[in-house]
């Protein structure tokens, strides 16, 4: 067997003693052999999930999540949702490989002293550790590593394969993001949705099958700046359908895990931006100026998670990790002004937490859901009613235009933010993110990219900016080692239909990118061990901050199937009820990307998707090139999106778990009486 690339980098004396607390042969999901341990001196803990001999075939497979706090987050698919984590075991058992994971060596989802720990020096360690384990019971080999993970498990991977030369072999980043994306993109959105607010409903009609197409139709002047505003920082205007989930997941429960980071990093500005000219803060006719509150209010009591999920408000990332299962989530409190008062900040007065600073995710009537920043991770353990809260959201409302004052010009999205390389606005001298040295472009091993064009976190042309380095480093070699998959009418997130939810619902409108996360991990292991060279990278071309993909599977390349679907010919059409009407879908196939196994319809936007079709060979070959046909009345009224939602298989396995890869295709149909 080749053995790889051999691990160049030195031993990390902090993680010379591991220690195992628990082995033993478990049966679920798939027989696998269970060990967890740690490393002496350490918080750093990991998880293996080794298969029998007979079906281990030398690889393993290493996911790092977007935070740390936990090892068990693949495994057991507690954040699944979150970037498309979860039922590990089985897939890497059936892949012949074990699965390993870490918590990235540290209790809490935050990085506290030295985050090259949580960056990529624990997940060596773990990495190198396994393959001892892996030696003792398998025998003597060096086991192929694959890393992975999405989001802010994409930095980690990227970050673990810069510096530690031949740990890995195999590397898939998927949703990444740039140094310049936590946290100056990603509070960005918060603007747009102050400032449009409602309205945004019109932006997402436009953009509708049968629409006007035109987004900015019917907003005022400062809407349009918003909005033009943030489609060139990089965000679809196709996302704003799902802009209360955005808002309650980034703009709230994600921005209490960053606010006191940016706040060490650059603390003037958020005195600079209400009192110096340039910043809008400063301008007392400003929105921002008019949305500012402080105010005092009382505790009246506090909500565990069982409670918050039964009011309808959406748990932050840091409260699902399991560790804090027990943690209060939410306060009750007396006084709330009736304004939206996501983001601001609550710092406790009187009582045990004096001093403390919490942060609002979300509020349904007098329940406000908390989230955890780094400074106040004790939350609500000893608060207790009659406390004193001042809230004050004025660093919330100054960070959502902070990407003003950051210019970097080697970042496209940023272009019409200077002229002639002169910034708009006024500049810090400190820039806040990651560090440019956290993605260097340069590595060794081979890497997939997986990176979604819906994406509402990770903007699709942060990935342009980290394959432009990566060329620069690898030049006419770039093909031997990288590829870039962008999949269409994908999130950040799972699509997950909650409780409530309004038609159309999300997975009518959007599809998960997990199918394409396990045939890139497949095309690694045959990239790596066999050398066969998964399909192409996407071409894409870059407009106004969008990344524009080709229109025809042929010409898109990649691994998604691209469908098309119309109503009598066209995209949207108005009918009188139980009128009967016929819908007309088509799919191809990326070349070498696999076949056509399913096509589902939903009519009514309930996500059920109750009629399947199976295909029919036709056009270009056999079932890379498929058409289906159906009709439907409607027996109600009312505007409806019947969406057909198309899967694909690598090898044609219609009944497989894995690897199946999805897109969707929507329509208008008006239905009067």
């Amino acid at each position: 067997m080749d053995l790889g690339v051999r691990d160049r980098g030195s031993r990390d004396p902090l993680f010379d003693a591991p220690y195992i607390d628990v082995d033993e042969w478990r049966d679920e999901p798939v027989r696998h052999r269970f060990v967890h341990g740690g490393f002496e001196g350490t918080d750093a803990r990991f998880a293996m999930y080794f298969p029998p001999p007979a079906r281990y075939q030398g690889r393993f497979f290493q996911p790092l999540m977007p935070v740390s706090g936990t090892e068990y987050g693949a495994a057991s698919g507690a954040l699944s949702h979150v970037a498309g984590l979860g039922g590990y075991i089985g897939f890497c058992s059936d892949n012949g490989g074990y699965l390993v994971e870490s918590n990235l060596g540290s209790l809490m989802p935050f990085p506290g002293p030295g985050p090259d720990l949580t960056l990529h020096r624990t997940s060596a360690a773990v990495a190198r550790y396994s393959r001892q384990v892996a030696a003792e019971m398998y025998g003597d080999h060096r086991p192929f590593g694959y890393v992975y993970g999405g989001s802010g498990g994409a930095y980690k991977t990227i970050s673990c394969i810069e510096n530690h030369l031949g740990v890995w072999d195999g590397a898939l980043p998927y949703v990444h993001g740039t140094p310049k994306s936590i946290p100056v993109l990603l509070i960005a959105p918060s603007h747009v949705m102050r400032v449009v607010g409602d309205r945004l409903a019109r932006v997402v009609d436009a953009l509708e099958p049968g629409g006007s197409g035109d987004m900015f139709e019917g907003l005022s002047a400062s809407e349009r700046d918003a909005l033009a505003e943030i489609t060139r920082l990089g965000y679809s205007p196709r996302i704003w359908f799902d802009v209360d989930r955005i808002a309650a997941q980034y703009q709230g429960g994600v921005w209490s895990m960053l606010v006191d980071g940016i706040r060490r990093a650059d603390p003037g500005y958020f005195d600079d931006f209400w009192t110096l000219p340039g910043y809008l803060g400063a301008d007392e006719a400003s929105s921002v100026a008019k949305a500012r509150v402080k105010q005092e209010v009382t505790v009246s009591g506090l909500a565990g998670r069982s409670e918050v999920v039964k009011s309808g408000l959406r748990l932050p990332l840091s409260m699902l990790i399991e560790e804090w299962a027990d943690a209060p989530a939410a306060v009750r409190l007396d006084g709330l002004p009736a304004v939206d008062l996501r983001g601001a900040a609550m710092t406790f007065t009187s009582g045990a937490a004096a001093g403390r600073v919490l942060y609002v995710v979300d509020a349904l009537d007098d329940l406000v859901l908390i989230g955890y920043g780094a400074g106040g991770s004790a939350g609500l353990a000893d608060v207790a009613a009659g406390d004193v809260v001042e809230l004050d959201n004025s660093v919330y409302l100054a960070a959502q235009t902070y990407h003003r004052h950051v210019v970097d010009t080697d970042y496209p999205n940023w272009d019409h933010l200077h002229v002639d390389g002169r910034p708009v606005y006024p500049q810090r001298s400190v820039h806040t993110g990651t560090g440019p040295e956290t993605q260097t472009g340069r590595f060794a091993c081979k890497m997939i990219v997986v990176q979604a064009l819906m994406d509402e976190a990770a903007v699709p042309i942060q990935a342009d900016w980290y394959r432009r380095r990566v060329a620069e480093h690898l030049g006419d070699r770039l093909d031997d080692q990288y590829r870039l998959w962008f999949v269409d009418n994908a999130m950040h997130t799972t699509p997950v239909v909650e409780p409530g939810d309004p038609r159309p619902v999300r997975t009518t409108r959007v599809v998960s990118y997990l199918g394409v996360l396990h045939q890139g991990l497949r095309d690694l292991v045959d990239w790596v061990e066999h050398g066969v060279a998964p399909p192409e990278s996407t071409p894409y071309e870059l407009s106004d901050g969008q990344v524009v993909v080709p229109l025809t599977a042929a010409e898109r390349k990649g691994v998604q199937p691209v469908p098309t679907l119309t109503v009598d010919g066209t995209d949207h059409i108005d009918v009188g009820v139980g009128e009967a009407v016929t819908f007309v879908g088509r799919v191809d196939m990326p070349p070498g990307a696999g076949v056509v196994v399913d096509a589902e319809f939903d009519f009514d936007g309930s996500g059920e998707f109750p009629e399947h079709h199976r295909p029919t060979p036709g056009g270009a070959g056999p079932l890379t090139s498929v058409s289906f046909t159906t009709t439907h009345a409607f027996d109600e009224p009312g505007t409806y999106f019947p969406s057909m939602r198309v899967t694909s298989h690598r090898e044609g396995d219609r009944r497989s778990l894995y690897a199946r890869i999805q897109n969707i295709a929507r329509v208008r149909v008006g239905v009067h009486e």
